[in-house]
């Protein structure tokens, strides 16, 4: 397993899961309703906020994730979650290659943008060597091109009330299209970036084709695939279940993952 620090919700997941498999269930349960205790769910809110703020207090706001070598890339970048959306749509723009494919820039901006592939390409790059930290507890490292989230930002001209970018994404899970956010710390971060290759290539399907967000300093699941909508708010109550995120919506993982 990589040296991560797994979500608390993660571990009490995991701890549940033992418990069944050795036969108590009951206990199980049990968990299950204390977590759901408006005082429980509480404390483990101030716990994510205490972490959220340890972390911001202790490290460089603009502090670099680890970056590394080729030498040092794994022989094989596992992906995580969807490896292929559903849906005509989707299997349109890659038979394509994703030439008609479109990020819409929305929300509390200046300039609202539609961004196509080529655009994006034609910025400024940014190339980087890192490891990807998954909650299910594997690692691996790889190269990724991309633009700087910032440079879109600046480009749209966001506006002093946005506090939160929302990352909207083209693979439904269940009865839902993926989404994720992050802060603005996050999203001026030089290494947050939407990515179009890996590895020296163009980007695979199911690591996220034709772009997938990699904010570096946050777990796997933070990493939105499939991009095609970015929009900044003030606040990310009345989307989704106003959690921040789809995962974080549904099972709890928390909102902000650092690393």
């Amino acid at each position: 397993m990589s040296d991560i620090i797994l979500p608390r919700r993660e571990l009490i997941a995991r701890a549940g899961g033992l418990v069944a498999a050795a036969g108590a269930l009951p206990l199980l349960a049990g968990c299950d309703v204390i977590n759901d205790a408006p005082a429980v769910r509480k404390i483990l809110s101030m716990g994510e906020e205490m972490n959220r703020a340890s972390q911001r207090a202790l490290i460089d706001r603009n502090a670099l994730a680890r970056e590394f070598s080729r030498a040092d890339l794994s022989p094989y970048f596992r992906p995580n979650g969807t490896r292929l959306p559903a849906g005509a749509d989707y299997a349109a723009h890659a038979a394509s290659g994703f030439a008609e494919w479109r990020v819409k820039v929305s929300g509390l901006v200046a300039r609202p943008l539609s961004l196509s592939l080529a655009d994006i390409r034609a910025m400024e790059q940014r190339t980087q060597i890192t490891r990807h930290d998954c909650v299910e507890g594997w690692s691996a490292i790889g190269q990724w091109t991309g633009v700087q989230l910032d440079r879109i930002l600046e480009a749209a001209g966001v506006r002093d009330g946005a506090r939160y970018i929302v990352f909207r994404c083209a693979d439904r899970i269940g009865d839902a299209l993926y989404y994720e956010s992050c802060d603005m710390i996050d999203a001026r971060h030089p290494q947050t970036i939407l990515a179009w290759a890996l590895n020296g290539a163009v980007l695979p399907i199911a690591n996220g084709a034709p772009l997938r967000l990699r904010i570096e300093r946050q777990l796997g699941y933070k990493h939105a695939k499939y991009v095609n909508a970015i929009e900044a708010v003030a606040s990310l109550d009345g989307i989704g279940a106003g959690k921040g995120g789809y995962w974080e919506d549904r099972v709890d993982y928390e909102w902000y993952a650092g690393i």
